[in-house]
């Protein structure tokens, strides 16, 4: 699922693009109407906010009177953060709450309209953001006309947010709101047809099992393993090293929409489950369904490697239990050259009704590429993932024999100098 962040200065014109994109069938969340339900009668909200300002602020009936707090914010710094402070918590958790029932729902494409989207520090959580710009002086009419405001007030609303041409150069996508409405609905809708052709239906690539020289028996810098996943063609990879989280940390933090942090772990065993979207290290020997929880505990993706292979995989004899348990099947695995092995993977994610991934397992940067899973664009986030993964297509070709020499000579290496990962770039 795409999400868009909609925003723009005050009264220039945001709100329309919402509707019209609205129309059109897209989800739109309004920061605004998120806000008043914040602050309904008898809610948390709205008693915080009478303590902040006073009883003053209330109506007759008990309702939030928001020109009176209007009046009030445009006047005092204070009040005003003392109000965001109180209210944008309580608007981002109802937000939360809206964007996982869209998820559900199957939404491949919401919208946010949110005000004061860079202001708050909004704009990393969304995929693309959309800026809607109008001149000065016809915004500042607007909030006369429509907000019944003196110029002196509504020039200090404007004042408060973000300089206009600051978020016109942060914008993603820009929409210039200088001529009829009619005008503007014809450019949302331009917008809004980019937006599907540029993310909506679009593919990418993933190779969900990599290694780095974070791993013993491993040489391969981590920056050049990103960079030559880039050159062949890859949208993400996930750095997997043995039993340590370190590197794939470091180089998620370096490429935050290129890299999944993961972790092999060498379970109790003696068998290997992989971990994606971690945050922090699991003990090698932790056994393995503990490990499978500590994976869970974090937030992240338990992942069955190679189930079938010997030694490492357990040559099947854990794969039908951890099979059951972990949420993504190992179904292509390039270094695999028993060809069955492979089969029966697949055969065991089908049997249990899981995801399907693949990896090249590469521990060298030839090796990179060699396996893939081709599915939608999606953000780089855990249930993203898992939704794309629904309808993705895994596959790769066998390495060559050879590949396991370098690994080899990697421990050699390592034993002698004493060395597991150097220093990373970025």
């Amino acid at each position: 699922m795409i999400s868009v962040g909609l925003t723009g200065s005050v009264a220039s014109g945001k709100s329309e693009v919402s509707r019209a994109w609205q129309r059109a069938g897209v989800p739109v969340s309004s920061a605004d109407e998120l806000a008043r339900i914040a602050v309904e009668p008898g809610s948390a909200g709205l008693e915080a906010v009478v303590n902040a300002l006073g009883s003053e602020v209330l109506k007759a009936d008990g309702s939030l009177d928001r020109a009176r707090v209007r009046s009030i914010v445009f006047r005092d710094d204070d009040a005003r953060r003392c109000l965001e402070n109180i209210i944008h918590p309580i608007v981002w958790r109802h937000r939360e709450t809206w964007v996982q029932a869209q998820k559900d729902e199957g939404a491949d494409l919401i919208a946010a309209e949110i005000p004061l989207l860079f202001e708050t520090g909004g704009a990393e959580g969304f995929d693309c953001v959309v800026v809607v710009d109008a001149p000065y002086n016809t915004r500042l009419s607007r909030m006369m006309e429509f907000r019944g405001l003196s110029e002196e007030e509504a020039r200090r609303g404007m004042t408060v947010q973000m300089d206009a041409n600051e978020k016109r150069q942060l914008a993603d996508i820009l929409i210039r709101n200088e001529g009829t409405l009619e005008q503007l609905d014809e450019k949302a809708g331009s917008v809004l047809e980019e937006l599907r052709s540029r993310f909506v239906g679009r593919r990418m690539k993933i190779d969900m099992h990599v290694h780095t020289r974070g791993s013993w028996d491993s040489l391969s810098d981590p920056e050049r393993v990103v960079e030559v996943a880039m050159e062949r063609g890859f949208q993400r990879i996930a750095i997997t090293d043995h039993n340590r989280v370190h590197v794939g940390l470091r180089m998620a933090e370096c490429y935050p929409d290129l890299v999944i942090p993961g972790e092999e772990v060498k379970t109790a065993e003696g068998i290997d489950v992989i971990g994606l979207y971690l945050s922090e290290e699991i003990p090698e020997g932790t056994p393995a369904e503990e490990t499978i929880g500590m994976i869970r505990s974090q937030g992240g993706i338990a992942y069955l490697p190679h189930p079938y292979a010997a030694g490492k995989g357990g040559g099947g004899k854990y794969a039908e239990r951890l099979g059951q348990l972990c949420d993504v099947i190992e179904v292509f695995n390039a270094r695999l050259h028993n060809t069955s092995m492979n089969r029966k993977a697949e055969n065991l994610a089908l049997r249990h009704g899981k995801l399907m991934g693949a990896g090249s397992d590469a521990h060298t940067i030839g090796e990179i590429g060699n396996a893939w899973v081709d599915l939608p664009v999606h953000s780089n986030e855990p249930t993203a993932l898992l939704a794309a993964l629904e309808v993705a297509n895994a596959g790769g070709r066998e390495a060559s024999r050879l590949v396991h020499l370098g690994s080899a000579w990697a421990k050699v290496r390592k034993k002698f100098s004493g060395a597991l990962a150097g220093g990373l770039a970025c």
